[in-house]
């Protein structure tokens, strides 16, 4: 009899600790997650350092290499020090350099990233894209040289097609000639 009381007892005792240890250890996990979440917003509100074109221009060369990528839609233009991302990206180190101290915003939107690919750029974000007034105006020439070079090729292709088109047309004319005049 006092065997199973004992038991009993010590069953009771048992279940009584593995209560208080789960609930010790899930008010620890609650702590822990609730700090941690609260880290990663105070670190979000932070203030932001903001960049002019002017200072990132400078951050074009594989040992230090810089990125402009965002727009209106996305939450504005950010900063990202990708220099030791380089040599891991898909596409090769070549493909960012290119566009290294610039916008590359279009090159990264038209590529269609995916949600992975973007949330690794997060860990490079090192701030915010400042555009002054002088930025937007040079911003804006760049535009405009861009869309003229865009419609200075496709009249060098409308140019190129007239011309293609009047040779075929001669080629036909001569075989036609000279068929009427073997016969």
């Amino acid at each position: 009899f006092y065997f199973f009381v004992l038991r009993v007892c010590l069953l009771r005792l048992f279940l009584v600790l593995a209560f208080w240890l789960f609930f010790i250890f899930h008010l620890c996990s609650c702590i822990i997650r609730t700090t941690y979440t609260q880290t990663e917003s105070t670190m979000s509100e932070e203030v932001k350092k903001e960049y002019t074109l002017g200072e990132i221009e400078k951050h074009n060369t594989a040992e230090d290499c810089w990125l402009i990528i965002g727009n209106a839609s996305n939450g504005g233009p950010k900063v990202y020090d990708v220099t030791k991302y380089l040599d891991d990206h898909p596409g090769g180190a070549e493909v960012m350099l290119d566009v290294g101290g610039q916008d590359a915003d279009e090159f990264f939107e038209d590529i269609g990233h995916s949600k992975e690919a973007r949330e690794e750029l997060a860990k490079y974000y090192i701030g915010e894209f400042k555009m002054d007034e002088a930025t937007k105006a040079k911003l804006a020439a760049q535009a405009a040289a861009k869309e003229k070079a865009a419609a200075s090729s496709s009249s060098s292709m409308i140019m190129v097609a007239i011309i293609a088109a009047v040779a075929i047309g001669v080629g036909y004319y001569q075989t036609q000639i000279a068929g009427k005049q073997d016969e």
